[in-house]
């Protein structure tokens, strides 16, 4: 589904990426893991259009994407949920869902998420910064996934949050992926990642230094702890 080849990127003169290379296929349920300052969010950036490819190719389909603005890569599929939540904190819940949802005839729509996320459904007429963080990180992923995306991207979805919440989003990535739904997870928590991640793609200077199953991972702890410090 989507192809990375040879990407370059950074802020301006400032380069980051050095030939990130990553392919995502149809269902499949992929990670970028390393440890602070080695590119992952400059990785998702880039890919989203929200900065400018410095070389290589995005290709979705087959067909390339560099370049393009983010809300075309949106229009396309792709759905973020960015670090940091971003959500819009004077529109209420269901504003927030609706204001970037893409109508299709089937998949998904506010009730779904509402259903994926009771308390946002109880929440539905509160203004979004009045919400816990948790709350908050609900409602981006649920916003992600009214545009009904192909691939949906998370980038560090769980930083932060109470316990409960991270498991609860854990949670909700497992049955997404039981349901068919291909996903990029950028994420700190092997242990969690184990149970649904499909391939581990390692980051390391904007490069990707290994890549393999969670079980070929754990079975290299001396590559865990060069790369991870885990």
């Amino acid at each position: 589904m989507l192809q990375v080849n040879q990407l370059h990127g950074g802020y301006g003169a400032s380069k980051v990426l050095f030939g990130v290379d990553m392919d995502i296929a149809p269902q499949q349920v992929v990670s970028l893991i390393g440890r602070n300052g080695m590119g992952k969010t400059t990785t998702v950036k880039t890919l989203m259009g929200m900065l400018p490819a410095q070389g290589g190719a995005i290709l979705l389909d087959g067909k390339p994407i560099t370049g393009m603005a983010p809300h075309r890569i949106a229009q396309l599929g792709i759905g973020l949920v960015p670090e940091g939540r971003r959500v819009f904190g004077s529109l209420s819940v269901e504003e927030n869902l609706v204001a970037t949802a893409r109508n299709t005839r089937a998949g998904w729509h506010v009730g779904h998420v509402f259903d994926l996320f009771p308390r946002l459904k109880e929440r539905r007429t509160q203004s979004a910064r009045t919400l816990s963080g948790g709350e908050q990180q609900m409602l981006a992923v649920g916003r992600a996934l009214l545009i009904n995306p192909r691939l949906l991207i998370l980038d560090e979805a769980t930083e932060g949050l109470a316990p409960l919440i991270r498991q609860e989003i854990w949670n909700c990535l497992r049955r997404l992926k039981e349901e068919g739904q291909t996903i990029l997870v950028i994420d700190k928590n092997l242990k969690e990642m184990a149970t649904l991640v499909d391939r581990h793609h390692v980051l390391e200077k904007g490069r990707v230094v290994w890549q393999g199953s969670p079980a070929e991972l754990a079975a290299q702890p001396d590559l865990a702890h060069r790369y991870l410090g885990v």
